[in-house]
């Protein structure tokens, strides 16, 4: 079998390494990839939007999957570019994608048909949004419609900082066009956890959970992030309550998306807040997270192709997930400013000697081959993931191997896992 793996990060390097597991893949491209991808499979220079130069190169190379990591080609319709040439692709098509393409639109959808969320205004008007926020209680979440690259959510503690952010947003282009709709939401307390499902239009199959560490300080300050690590499972996460977030949250979205017109086939990722009511979406997204997906799919032990496959057929309720009982936890190497102006092309050292480490996966990221040498490319630059009989263990595997990872500037949290760690 051959595949394909649409994308350049993390998460593309970890699809890239679970398919290589399969005894069924023989070939595995990546397009574009970096330079981990680079070293079990091979890289394809077209960008993950270049949706006619994807299908071009599917269809001569006659691949017989396509797996889509990030979020802007499945909104720019790649799934229904390949699925109209009769290319098999895994993924939900661009109407959709829109769960998470378009802020407003999920929020709708979830009031629509009741899910549990935070309660909602839309403003295009900045005058308009600004005088609802003066009359909110704080603090106040404030969201781009659009996509932002997992940047685009202001959380303001006071209204001077509210009024600044709709103000950036509307009026400053904070975050592009992506900022053309203003979504002001109440803030939900609780602690924030993430279950992705895979999905085949008709039925689910969860994924087990993770937890995002979006800021990038120690204890979740500072801006957001695309992530700055993930630790799997989550304790605060109860058999009780992950049923909840089956029955109350990823079921009724796949119904509604179905009842729209939209059948919805892919991986449903649910950012949830446990809150003293109950589980509350805090974001739908229309893909494998990043870096959960780093954290959960070392923990996969059924073959991925098989549950792929599965899903395209829509025969989700035919397949029984297998898990290594490990938890599991992931550091992300950012490079410095991240997450604002950084700067590239510093020589990565240490790579290597991270991998020897037993139970211990490194997932390049930003990372680029210059001259023979691994050198930084993006902000966030690779990932470490750690896997042991408690979340402990995990978190001493993956710190001492990213202690051996060296470049200049490079930057992590120390406090991933953090909550689960100081919980009693």
């Amino acid at each position: 079998m051959k595949t394909l793996v649409v994308g350049a990060g993390g998460r593309e390097h970890a699809l890239a390494w679970k398919l290589a597991q399969s005894p069924r893949v023989q070939t595995i491209f990546v397009a574009p990839g970096n330079a981990g991808t680079d070293q079990l499979a091979t890289n394809v220079p077209i960008p993950a939007t270049k949706i006619k130069d994807l299908v071009s190169f599917a269809r001569q190379e006659k691949i017989d999957l396509t797996v889509v990591g990030p979020e802007a080609p499945l909104a720019a319709g790649l799934v229904d570019a390949f699925t109209a040439q009769g290319l098999s692709v895994f993924g939900p098509t661009h109407k959709a994608a829109a769960i998470e393409s378009s802020k407003v639109f999920s929020k709708n959808l979830m009031k629509k048909y009741k899910i549990p969320t935070a309660s909602y205004a839309v403003f295009t008007d900045a005058g308009q949004a600004t005088d609802y926020v003066r009359r909110q209680k704080m603090p106040l979440v404030l969201k781009a419609d659009g996509l932002a690259a997992g940047k685009g959510v202001v959380i303001a503690q006071h209204e001077d900082e509210a009024v600044a952010a709709v103000n950036n947003i509307l009026e400053g282009s904070l975050f592009g066009a992506a900022g053309n709709r203003l979504i002001v939401e109440e803030h939900l307390d609780g602690e924030e956890v993430t279950v992705l499902a895979v999905c085949d239009g008709k039925h689910i199959l969860p994924l087990v959970s993770s937890q995002d560490h979006k800021r990038i300080y120690a204890g979740d300050r500072g801006p957001n992030t695309g992530g700055m690590g993930a630790y799997s499972p989550v304790p605060a996460l109860t058999p009780d309550l992950f049923t909840r977030v089956e029955q109350e949250i990823l079921k009724p979205a796949i119904y509604a998306l179905a009842a729209e017109g939209f059948p919805f086939t892919g991986v449903l990722y649910a950012g949830v807040m446990l809150t003293a009511a109950g589980p509350k979406v805090l974001e739908y997204n229309a893909r494998f997270g990043d870096p959960e997906t780093q954290a959960v799919l070392p923990r996969l032990e059924t073959d991925l192709v098989d549950l792929i496959e599965a899903a395209i057929r829509g025969e989700l309720d035919q397949i029984q997930l297998a898990w290594n009982p490990n938890a599991a936890l992931t550091v992300v190497l950012a490079s410095a400013g991240y997450p604002g102006p950084y700067k590239t092309g510093y020589v990565i050292e240490g790579i290597d000697e991270a991998m020897q480490f037993a139970d211990t996966h490194v997932f390049q990221a930003g990372t680029a081959c210059v001259d023979g040498k691994t050198v930084t490319a993006g902000g966030r630059v690779l990932a470490v993931t750690g896997l042991g009989h408690n979340l402990k263990i995990a978190r001493e595997c993956a710190y001492t191997a990213a202690e051996k990872i060296k470049f200049q500037g490079c930057y992590l949290r120390p406090d991933i896992g953090w909550r689960a760690l100081s919980s009693p």
